[in-house]
């Protein structure tokens, strides 16, 4: 009588698993940082909120910057679309939807100073007149920095695109790049409701 042969048995195999490239590591490594680093001027705006003893008082002096909110928003979308048409090979659109960007941020920035104007020049309310002022400027300052330095990276990639030094290879670090710009805006939603809509 013949026996059935017996199959082996073939252990499942696994896809392999490889180390997420640096640049990616990196970038998140920074945006969890920076997060952190937020939560904790966050939390300390929350924590002083209706605790000056002096005038002027959030409700007094602050109105929400809509337009300025409505320009970075927007940015983010840009960005985005700038990152699409240098994957496709698109540098001239890639360069306008990059520009864009930039200005966008900077008419952010713009906005953030006049409104920093008002305040210390009409309303006297600078960094050390009470407890509102101090969290106030610590936390939007904050952002404000943080705006500044992604203006920075970005106004250096125009440049390289200026130059004719940037192509289709470099969508990746582009890429990454706008990673820490949707982190800047997503963190402006953030201070935004905590300063403009709780804060008052």
């Amino acid at each position: 009588m013949a026996t059935a042969a017996v199959s082996p048995i073939v252990p499942p195999v696994h896809a392999q698993w490889n180390l997420p490239r640096r640049g990616r590591a990196g970038i998140l490594a920074l945006i969890l940082t920076e997060t952190a680093f937020f939560s904790i001027f966050v939390a300390a705006y929350v924590f002083y909120i209706g605790k000056s003893l002096s005038p002027p008082y959030p409700r007094d002096v602050l109105s929400p910057p809509i337009v300025n909110t409505i320009c970075l928003l927007s940015s983010s979308i840009t960005i985005v679309l700038a990152v699409r048409a240098l994957r496709a090979g698109h540098t001239r659109v890639f360069g306008l939807w990059w520009l864009v960007t930039f200005m966008l941020g900077l008419e952010f920035l713009a906005g953030t100073a006049a409104e920093w104007y008002g305040l210390i020049y009409h309303d006297h309310l600078t960094i050390s007149t009470n407890l509102f002022g101090t969290t106030f400027y610590s936390l939007v300052g904050l952002h404000a920095m943080h705006v500044t330095i992604g203006l920075i990276m970005i106004l250096v990639v125009m440049l390289l695109t200026a130059g004719g030094h940037l192509s289709r290879r470099y969508a990746e670090h582009t890429e990454m790049l706008s990673w820490y710009w949707h982190f800047v805006d997503a963190v402006w939603v953030v201070v935004f409701t905590t300063v403009y809509v709780i804060g008052r």
